[in-house]
């Protein structure tokens, strides 16, 4: 950081209540008041530098002390103090932190070269000039110490030629970085790599949100930066200044923050979602859904929301698990994950690709988009399944929402109802008919079915369509299943109700059920059923169904996948 050093002489100035003297075997004769601070001080040293002083000083009696209210300079009486220790020549060090605050006092005391050449004024330009604009984060110190006297500062041009500056040095080419920057992230050594692209990014955070804001509006316009560059800073500025949700569990039991905090963050946020180069990849997906749950926990407006969501599902094809994963911060959900959000950014997904996809074949890019998704929300299901207070309306939202064509398989959404099951043992009937009913048993590979007719906790109809699926199966592989008869009597103590409820399948008098509960109808003719019916007979003229139900066989049910 530079610094300039104006004065010889040492500070003589002293306090004593609320008044501020400088020591001097001459009286004072004039009094300068400053919010609730009396300077005593003299006129030979601060008129023949101050023409503000002058012009006040011009009516008064010579034989009498002049009082003066400044309570309207800027800087306060900090900044005053500078311009009489100047004006008395003590010695006063000048830098990026406090020149804003001298150079305006000066300007409002009129200290300048019209009232005595090389005036204080004059001194702290060539000050600004030569060290803080060649400076980097002089300029950025500098440009963040303008916020106390914005419209000083304005007026001045000091605000301008700081952002100017500071863009200046960020368009240079990272080779020819020269100067000192901050650049923390793990990994990175100075002295052993070459600068990075994104080396000024960390150093423009400290700057207050508006300051920010202007600097990447005056890059924008440049057109020279990759948006991906752009969205970095963004990136960065939001880790700095945005709580972090996923740190955050639940509203009753987080310090709730002060309203004039919330108002700063919503205000950071809504400025950092309207800065996002519009160029799709230019931030990652997992940063937007970051920002969409913070806006939840926020309470953003409307648009904020719907814009982060939109963005959210056009780049949904790159999030993996833990992008999805935000806790819930609604006073009047007790569910832990943010389900809502998800199913938000999914919708939006599905409307896009239902709009711009044509026919769909196993081969086009649009086959392979939403099977990706669908891959993506079965297994973000399997993660969310273990919150023992996630309601099955909430699964079933995200589940039921994909078209069929999304799974080409469903092990994937049978682990994430067998995970949901173990966690919720007091789930009803109904409830276990509802989580299952988008279940396709025919998509289910043979050993997800195998696990599937020892599985305890799934809902016995389901177990039936798995059996009755195996019936009507051609192949009769032994390591791809497991024998009928074995599989019945897996059963236990359900193998009367099991052969009910085959019996029923085998019929076509189920058929109706099976349809309404949205599990796709298998084919199954009257001669087809016959043969297997004949199929399973053994030569003592009993069915394995009865030989099973005599001989009270027991196999163990599987266990998880």
């Amino acid at each position: 950081m530079k610094f300039m050093k104006l004065g010889t002489r040492p500070d003589t100035f002293y306090t004593e209540e609320a008044t501020r003297s400088v020591v001097s075997d001459i009286p004072n004769d004039l009094v300068i008041q400053i919010s609730n601070i009396n300077y005593l001080l003299h006129q030979f040293s601060l008129l023949p530098k101050c023409g503000l002083l002058q012009r006040l000083c011009a009516d008064s009696d010579d034989s009498s002390a002049v009082t003066i209210q400044l309570h309207d300079i800027p800087g306060g009486e900090d900044a005053f103090e500078l311009c009489a220790k100047y004006c008395y020549g003590i010695t006063i060090n000048l830098s990026a932190h406090n020149f804003v605050s001298a150079f305006c006092a000066a300007k409002f005391l009129r200290m300048t070269e019209a009232v005595e050449k090389g005036n204080f004024v004059l001194k702290l330009e060539a000050f600004f000039n030569s060290c803080i604009l060649v400076g980097w984060k002089d300029s950025i110190i500098t440009l963040q110490t303008t916020v106390k006297l914005t419209e000083w500062s304005e007026n001045l041009g000091i605000i301008r030629r700081c952002i100017d500056s500071i863009v200046g040095k960020i368009l240079t080419p990272p080779a020819k970085v020269t100067w000192s920057y901050t650049y923390t992230r793990l990994g990175f050594n100075k002295q052993q790599q070459l600068v990075p692209k994104d080396w000024w990014t960390e150093d423009i955070s400290d700057l207050d949100i508006d300051l920010f804001r202007c600097i990447i509006i005056a890059i924008k316009s440049t057109h020279m930066l990759p948006p991906q560059l752009i969205g970095e800073a963004l990136h960065v500025y939001a880790c700095r200044w945005l709580p972090d949700t996923t740190k955050i569990t639940r509203p009753e039991s987080s310090v709730s923050q002060t309203d004039e905090v919330t108002d700063k963050h919503r205000k950071i946020l809504e400025i950092i979602v309207n800065k996002i180069p519009s160029d799709k990849g230019s931030v990652s997906v997992g940063f937007l859904l970051r920002l969409l749950s913070i806006a939840n926990y926020l309470g953003a407006s409307t648009v904020t929301k719907t814009e982060l969501i939109r963005r959210s599902s056009q780049q949904l094809e790159e999030a993996t698990v833990s992008d999805l994963l935000f806790p819930s911060h609604s006073s009047s959900n007790q569910y832990y994950y943010d389900i809502d959000l998800v199913a938000a950014v999914l919708e939006s997904f599905l409307l896009l690709w239902r709009r711009t996809s044509p026919a769909p074949t196993e081969n086009t890019q649009f086959m392979r988009s939403i099977r990706k998704i669908g891959k993506l929300v079965d297994s973000y299901l399997q993660a969310v399944a273990t919150d023992i207070n996630l309601p099955v309306s909430k699964v079933l939202s995200v589940a039921e929402a994909l078209p069929d064509i999304a799974r080409k398989d469903h092990d994937d959404l049978y682990r994430a109802i067998n995970i949901y099951l173990k966690k919720h043992p007091d789930l009803s009937k109904a409830d276990k008919k509802r989580l299952c009913r988008k279940l396709d048993c025919q998509k289910l590979s043979p050993e997800v079915r195998t696990h599937a007719v020892k599985n305890e906790r799934l809902p016995l109809r389901t177990v039936v369509q798995v059996l009755f699926f195996e019936q009507e199966k051609g192949s009769r592989e032994n390591d791809h299943r497991m024998p009928t008869q074995e599989l019945l009597l897996s059963r236990g103590k359900q193998i009367p109700i099991l052969r009910d409820e085959l019996s029923k399948l085998q019929l076509g008098s189920y058929e109706q059920t099976i349809r309404s509960d949205g599990i796709p109808r298998t084919p199954a003719t009257s001669e087809s059923s016959t043969r297997d019916d004949q199929k399973l007979k053994r030569p003592d003229k009993r069915t394995p169904l009865e030989a099973g139900k005599k001989g009270g066989e027991r196999t163990n049910r599987g266990g998880g996948i």
